[in-house]
């Protein structure tokens, strides 16, 4: 073939073009690789992070001023509070600072030396701002004027040991928050305590039973557990009192715990020796006596009957890791472990209240606090309280392991949670 001078032949011109055009999808290509694998890369960790947050069981609880995670996404809204498919053990507890307490024991004048933390010289407060949150229904606030409005024309009393007054007195500054000072009054005495809201004609009581049925430790509370003598088929002297009361709230538990026997006695106290029971047996015995009587006394379309569970006690601190610590001595943050369950709650007790309650004719609704009280290390009187009537001296508190209360609760506190969840099934 004869070539023309200073021109490429046409086979050379059409090989270059071909190899520059495909070096130009090549160099493209590479040029778009990176891009795309970065773009990928960004995109898959994107989704790790959205899926993490969304597997996560719940925001963790953290103290103030501390980042909190959040979720990308609103949770869905919860359902209004159903007694009959809501359950109140399902939740966690929020820190909640912002919130309004409606009374302290600076306002609240009925609350005892006993319980009254703040003014025995607590210093830290942050037990007072916990919110429990039900995992699927949404908990009521209290509102003191409507419960006022459901006491119009009522009697309501609470029965049971010194943790149950612990909450009436609760109960009761909360519905004192709303009502006018010359419109209310207040008795005490050792069995019967009385507070009336005169405007609404309705009364909130408090009667002293520690173990429901008779003992001889009834009258005499400072009678040591050794002492006391159980006559677990009689309640008759207690429950004449019960009689005509619109609603009825019932605790019995930690006096049964005060050894693993307990002394017990059929008929009368007179009779001659006694019969040393399991505690859990004879709490059966016990509970089983005031069950027959709510059955064959209490018109269900009368009166509403209510049974707290256990009130757990936080006697080692081991149990929630702290090695070396004082039972609930200086505890200022509750247990944030998803179903916490330590050593002050015994499961067979709460096994034997719900089968009695399961057989009864008349219905009583449990209000199964105990979950939720398990976590609450932190709200107990400490050092922050009394004993033998007298305020605990500074020498007293600084010996935490004589002194240190961690069955009873500060109110303002833990009990006010217990009331808005009475509040919610009334």
């Amino acid at each position: 073939m004869k070539c023309v001078k200073g021109r490429a032949p046409l086979s050379v011109v059409v090989a270059i073009i071909g190899g520059l055009a495909l070096a130009g999808i090549i160099f493209t290509e590479d040029l778009r690789s990176p891009t795309e694998i970065m773009e990928k890369k960004k995109w898959k960790e994107e989704q790790k992070r959205t899926t993490s947050l969304h597997a996560g069981t719940r925001t963790k609880l953290t103290r103030p001023g501390e980042a909190k995670v959040t979720r990308p996404q609103p949770p869905p809204a919860k359902t209004t509070f159903d007694p009959s498919r809501c359950s109140v053990t399902e939740g966690y507890w929020a820190y909640n600072r912002s919130r309004k307490l409606l009374y302290t024991d600076q306002t609240c004048p009925f609350i005892d030396r006993q319980v009254s933390c703040q003014r025995n010289g607590r210093p830290d407060s942050d037990y007072l701002y916990w919110d429990w949150h039900l995992d699927d229904c949404s908990l009521p606030r209290f509102d003191p004027a409507a419960v006022l409005e459901k006491l119009r024309g009522k009697r309501m009393m609470f029965v049971g040991d010194s943790l149950k007054m612990g909450q009436w007195l609760s109960f009761v500054c909360l519905v004192n928050s709303a009502v006018p000072y010359t419109a209310r009054s207040m008795e005490r005495s050792t069995t019967l305590s009385v507070f009336t809201a005169t405007e609404y004609n309705a009364t909130i009581e408090f009667y002293w039973a520690p173990y429901l049925v008779e003992a001889n430790s009834d009258r005499n509370i400072r009678l040591g557990a050794d002492g006391r003598v159980l006559h677990v088929d009689a309640v008759e002297l207690h429950a004449k009192h019960w009689k005509g009361v619109d609603i009825l709230v019932f605790d019995s538990y930690v006096w049964w715990m005060t050894g693993s026997r307990i002394k017990t006695v059929w008929g009368s106290f007179g009779d001659d020796g006694y019969e040393e029971l399991d505690a859990w047996v004879s709490f059966r015995l016990g509970l089983k006596t005031w069950a027959n009587w709510v059955d064959a006394n209490i018109d269900p379309n009368a009166t509403r009957v209510f049974f707290m569970s256990i009130s757990t006690t936080h006697m080692r601190s081991e149990d929630w890791g702290r090695e070396g610590g004082i039972r609930c001595y200086n505890e200022t943050w509750p247990i944030t472990r998803k179903g916490y369950w330590g050593s002050g709650a015994d499961r067979r007790m709460m096994e034997v209240m719900s089968d009695v309650l399961g057989r009864m004719r008349v219905p009583v609704a449990l209000l199964n606090v105990t979950q939720l009280t398990e976590h609450r290390v932190d709200a107990h009187v400490s050092v922050y309280t009394e004993t033998g009537g007298e305020l605990l001296t500074d020498a007293q508190r600084a010996d935490p392991q004589t002194f240190t209360d961690c069955i009873h609760w500060c109110v303002p506190g833990l009990p006010d949670t217990w009331n808005q969840i009475l509040y919610a099934h009334l």
